[in-house]
């Protein structure tokens, strides 16, 4: 808006009707103290200002217009009907003014100066504008940089305390920081610890996982620099994330020798002992069975002979699991793979678990009537865990379901749902690890936590997958599948 000051009515109507034509809104004042109040309350692009004017002139107008803080950056463009000597130009340009217009106006002179400084004055206000956003930019940027050493300063002071090697990079992977023990294991600040040279390259795994973004986790050999003896460290790294952006990465190297050490003990006491326990186990069952063969079917002594048969059997079964396990654990379980009915090895799975649950109804649904390349025992197996598993959780209800189908895509499935105590969701993605067991089933039913465990390697052997569904109190549903295809590679 421009602001018009005249003490003579006449003149105002005349440059306000000029001004309106060309889209200029304008607002007037008659006095120059009516002018100071207006511009105290309104903001205005442009003042176009009477040099003669009873009470306060122009030129008084115009140095306390400069006196505002609100107001000193408005142009000023005085109008005068006096001499243009150059003591009059001079006081103008002094008091604020920025241009003069000399009376009787010129129409075209006065637009052609108004245009100018609307323009100015807009482009002024723009820039203010973006002045203040870049200065507020400029606070927050100060702000979050602040907040950020601050964070920064507290976890170099958390990665000093801890026993652990541990290092921050920079979002390209460049490291910025170690800690004290750092240098115990590397070269230098700026370089990873000395590796095995057995082991992954840690150079390149690192590439690899800063140009993936994701976290890290690795076990790795590394030595300190005046020893020879490499130790088991756990890497890990997780990138620290600035919106959808990698800020920075922060990382440690924990020392897992001893507990590799232990596992490996464990393993190899497992090993030995399941070996030892199988051959007096192999015999007693034999002892046993032709016992229970020599006892008339009305003796009342035969009943204890068969439990006795029954309990033999599955330490049995714990027995070849262990020895499943341990094989597992070195690398050294084997598969006899082959093409094999995929449909008769279900089949003789339900068989079996009907005949040794005679209390069980297991009902068939669909069928999976080709050939697949794998472990035919090893898959049944499989099958008859699940199956198992399905009659010890589900002690109240008999019926088990199970389902094989063809998956036109080039698998073959299996899915046995019971209808028992169920398991919690937290649980779910652990039930398939070794050792596992539910903390609520563990007390009222038996078992090492082992099986589920061999059955997923067995899926992973065979490039298959596995999981379960369930909810508590409505049963499991435990699944796999396995890709037909054609042998292409020799029997491991």
């Amino acid at each position: 808006m421009i602001l018009i000051v005249d003490d003579k009515p006449e003149n105002i109507f005349s440059l306000k009707t000029i001004l309106e034509l060309h889209s200029f809104p304008t607002d007037t004042a008659l006095s120059g103290e009516e002018a100071l109040k207006k511009i105290l309350r309104n903001a205005y692009a442009l003042i176009i200002l009477d040099v003669q004017m009873p009470g306060m002139d122009g030129f008084e107008v115009a140095e306390a217009i400069s006196g505002y803080s609100k107001a000193r950056d408005i142009p000023i463009l005085f109008l005068s009907a006096a001499s243009t000597e150059k003591k009059f130009i001079t006081r103008g340009y002094s008091s604020g003014g920025m241009d003069y217009i000399i009376k009787p106006i010129d129409p075209d002179i006065l637009l052609l100066k108004v245009k100018t400084f609307y323009r100015l004055y807009e482009q002024n206000r723009e820039l203010n504008r973006i002045q203040a956003s870049l200065r507020s930019e400029i606070e927050f940027r100060k702000k979050v940089e602040g907040e950020l050493q601050e964070r920064a300063g507290e976890l170099h002071s958390i990665l000093e305390s801890i026993p652990q090697l541990a290092f921050t990079t920079r979002a390209d992977g460049k490291i910025e920081f170690v800690n004290e023990q750092w240098l115990e294991y590397a070269p230098s600040k700026h370089e990873f610890p000395l590796t095995h040279p057995e082991d992954a390259d840690l150079a390149q795994q690192w590439e690899r996982t800063v140009a993936s973004g994701k976290p890290l986790e690795l076990e790795i050999r590394v030595r300190r620099k005046d020893s020879e003896e490499y130790r088991f460290h756990l890497l890990r790294a997780m990138p620290i994330r600035d919106g959808e952006s990698t800020a920075k990465w922060v990382g440690t190297f924990t020392d897992i020798d001893d507990q590799k050490q232990a596992v490996k003990r464990k393993d190899e006491f497992i090993s030995i002992a399941s070996h030892e326990l199988k051959t007096p186990l192999t015999t007693i069952k034999a002892y046993v069975q032709l016992l229970d063969r020599s006892i008339p079917s009305d003796d009342p002594t035969r009943m204890y002979v068969e439990r006795t048969l029954a309990q033999v059997q599955k330490l049995d079964n714990l027995i070849v699991d262990l020895l499943d396990l341990s094989k597992i654990e070195s690398g050294k379980l084997k598969f006899n793979k082959k093409m094999f009915s995929f449909e008769t090895t279900v089949s003789n799975a339900v068989e079996m678990i009907r005949q040794t649950y005679p209390d069980y109804s297991v009902l068939r649904n669909g069928a999976a009537d080709v050939e697949i390349y794998g472990d035919e025992m090893r898959i049944e197996q499989v099958i008859i865990n699940f199956l198992t598993n399905a009659v010890k959780y589900s002690p109240d209800v008999k019926d088990i379901q199970l389902e094989a189908a063809v998956d036109p895509a080039g698998s073959v499935s299996v899915r046995v749902k019971d209808y028992g105590i169920g398991i919690r969701k937290e649980h779910q993605s652990d039930i398939f690890s070794k050792f596992y067991r539910v903390e609520e089933s563990a007390g009222r039913f038996q078992g090492l936590g082992i099986g589920l465990y061999i059955c997923a390697e067995i899926i992973r052997r065979h490039e298959g997958a596995y999981g379960v569904e369930s909810e508590p109190g409505h049963g499991s549903t435990f699944y796999f599948s396995l890709p037909m295809k054609h042998r292409t590679t020799t029997p491991q």
